[in-house]
């Protein structure tokens, strides 16, 4: 099994199917990971980096940011406005950071570094990997359930259900 701090285990079965799924289609060449930095997506990097890897596609790690949540409520605040710009940016390249290690250390692998805006994340994310030509979008869960899922929503499962590609949903 591999085991990857402190998510759930991926069995050997199931990681050699979906090996054996992409080897046979010769579909991975350009793999998009949907990456927020949070410990949710540290697992999805991880494979991520490893289909590159595995199969000498170029990654693309997206940061979505949700647009400003005061648009629209009367006078916007450029302050506020500039503050959760620079705060979104601040977190993108740290979470692109953590890819990008990743990604040197062993054999390096093509990686780029995207940030997307003002658009819905899980919209953005699916409008992203069919414009760049993705094969395939990986994406963490955090793996809530019950009324925690029905309050917070999934940006997993309305990746899943907008994405025409394969999507692989680490957790």
């Amino acid at each position: 099994m591999r085991h990857i701090k402190g998510s759930a285990s991926v069995s050997a079965a199931q990681w050699g199917f979906f090996n054996h799924f992409a080897q046979r289609l010769h579909m991975l060449k350009h793999i998009l990971l949907a990456t927020d930095g949070s410990a949710a997506s540290d697992h999805a990097v991880t494979m991520a980096v490893d289909l590159a890897r595995k199969f000498e596609a170029k990654l693309t790690a997206l940061y979505a940011v949700d647009p400003y949540p005061y648009l629209g409520m009367g006078e916007v605040n450029s302050q506020g406005l500039n503050y959760y710009k620079q705060a979104a940016q601040e977190e993108a390249a740290s979470a692109h950071a953590k890819v990008a290690a990743l990604c040197q250390q062993g054999s390096p692998i093509g990686f780029h570094p995207v940030v997307v805006e003002e658009r819905d994340v899980a919209i953005g994310i699916v409008e992203y990997s069919l414009a760049e030509k993705a094969d395939m979008i990986v994406v963490g869960s955090h793996g809530r359930t019950g009324i925690a899922r029905l309050v917070l929503g999934s940006i997993a499962t309305k990746v899943l259900a907008e994405s025409t590609l394969p999507v692989l949903v680490a957790r």
